[in-house]
């Protein structure tokens, strides 16, 4: 039924995903990205786009499969038995997009050039990464660019963002398999040359390495009450938060951060809640940012409420919801599924790109998943936010890879932005990012702690400027011409 060379590469493209996944956390072996990516690129070179296809799709659910594992833990923690089954969704929703990556350097590899095919290979890689982006499926997670938030490649991501970073893994991957295929060295030294003398100029040349001491006091508290009890224990969160607030204002900080959803209520519903609140921010002289809810009489929403020294507040609303949780796409056709019926996904997408005046600095502020969409940020920073907060749960995950991969994700918002980033978590992991995606205060998971430190305005970037989608539409015309030259290369070698 199946051939010989297909199981063989059917076994490559398997190792292939292991070599990746062991790049994120927990394991972190970032060094293996260039190995990981020769391993998949080897097995598209000299491949048909059909088989190429496949074995993409292959490498997705494996690799997805793996990376998302803590959606297993997480789903089977509150749904019970089809937990690890439904955990499976995440590798089958993204795994096409790899396949359409596979087709895409297979063309490459047997229209363009052979010394220019890696790159049109790599550039495919990397746009069909960022397709998994966009539209109500997204689950941005597991880009390679991720990997690289401690080495020194996390640089290039001022300049060309995350996909950037992913592109010149690609490209380094793509000439070591090149050079294994065709016995030729000369271009993957070529490659591997330039991108050290990119990787340098960049480091070099990057502002975030030389900023001026910062001077914002702000606090990031982490209450630490799990998932378990979060949903049932309202006073509990007020009391906690309310409490550990106040002693976070011994330091005197500008600004406090709350995690997402810490009440786990309708504020504008509860006045004397609301009102609790206010009068807290006036007491520390602080401006709050709380994670709850928002029932406007017709939608549902998971807000984070804005309250300043003054006694006012405003609210931001989640733009990006989680598919198959705050959101369900085309739940009303799979009703019939066994526990469907009972999952959640009734909240509703925000639809304003906030950025919100404090006593601290302007800020962006992104809940939970949103910290994953590269565009979010991009364009409250292009709306003149100088600072990204952002407010999580990730208590949903545990002590599994989740917590670290989400950690990890913000290191590279603070680098494409060129702004510090206050991250509150529920459980962890809490902490302030500088500019150049280092950690300037953390904290462990698990733990009840106020993580205070000292933030300042904004450095420019090139990426800030640009944003992710010129960086797509930059590769995808590399790929384009790259073709088109090959295509009219045969025509001009016949005209007299």
């Amino acid at each position: 039924m199946f051939s010989s060379t297909l199981l063989r590469d059917a076994a490559v493209v398997a190792t292939a995903a292991l070599l990746l996944a062991a790049a994120f956390p927990k394991i972190g072996a970032a060094w293996l990205v260039p190995f990981g990516t020769a391993t998949l690129f080897w097995t598209w070179q000299g491949a048909s786009w059909k088989r190429a296809l496949l074995l993409g799709w292959i490498f997705g659910v494996i690799f997805f499969a793996l990376d998302f594992a803590w959606v297993g833990h997480t789903v089977a923690r509150y749904i019970g038995v089809f937990g690890p089954y439904l955990a499976f969704g995440p590798a089958l929703i993204e795994a096409p997009f790899l396949a359409i990556a596979g087709a895409l350097a297979a063309v490459a590899y047997a229209r363009m050039r052979p010394n220019v095919a890696p790159l049109g290979a790599a550039a495919a890689f990397t746009v069909a990464e960022w397709l998994r982006s966009i539209g109500v499926l997204a689950m941005p997670f597991d880009q390679l660019g991720y990997t690289q938030a401690g080495t020194p490649l996390r640089a290039l991501a001022a300049y060309a963002g995350t996909y950037g970073i992913t592109f010149a893994l690609c490209v380094l991957g793509a000439y070591l398999a090149d050079a294994v295929h065709r016995r030729k060295w000369q271009p993957l030294g070529a490659a591997a040359l330039t991108l050290a003398i990119v990787t340098v100029a960049a480091w070099i040349a990057w502002p975030a390495r030389s900023l001026a001491a910062p001077t914002i006091r702000v606090a990031a508290v982490q209450g630490n009450i799990a998932q378990s009890f979060k949903w049932n224990s309202l006073r509990l969160a007020v009391e906690r938060y309310a409490a550990m607030t106040t002693t976070a204002s011994a330091g005197n900080p500008r600004l406090i951060v709350w995690p997402e959803t810490v009440i786990t209520t309708d504020l504008n519903g509860d006045p004397a809640l609301l009102y609790r609140f206010e009068n807290l921010a006036r007491e520390v002289h602080a401006t709050i940012v709380a994670g709850s809810l928002r029932w406007n009489k017709r939608r549902l929403y998971n807000a984070l409420y804005v309250f300043s020294p003054s006694g006012t507040y405003v609210t931001y609303d989640k733009r990006e919801l989680v598919p198959f949780a705050e959101s369900f796409p085309g739940r009303r056709f799979l009703s019939w599924l066994p526990y469907v019926a009972s999952l959640n996904g009734g909240l509703s997408a925000g639809r304003v790109n906030g950025v919100y005046p404090t006593t601290a600095l302007p800020i962006a502020p992104l809940i939970c998943w949103e910290s994953a969409f590269a565009d979010l940020a991009y364009a409250q920073v292009r709306a003149g936010a100088q600072l990204l907060v952002i407010s999580t749960d990730d208590a949903w995950f545990g002590t599994t890879s989740g917590p670290y991969m989400h950690a990890q994700i913000a290191q590279l918002r603070a680098i494409e932005s060129g702004a510090y980033v206050v991250r509150a978590a529920a459980t962890g992991i809490s902490g302030i990012i500088a500019p150049d995606g280092t950690w300037q205060r953390r904290s462990r998971l698990d733990s009840q702690t106020i993580v205070a430190g000292r933030v300042g305005p904004r450095v420019h970037t090139l990426f800030s400027s640009i944003g992710p989608t010129a960086v797509i539409e930059a590769l995808a015309a590399l790929y384009a011409i790259l073709l088109l030259l090959a295509l009219r290369a045969p025509r001009a070698e016949a005209a007299p």
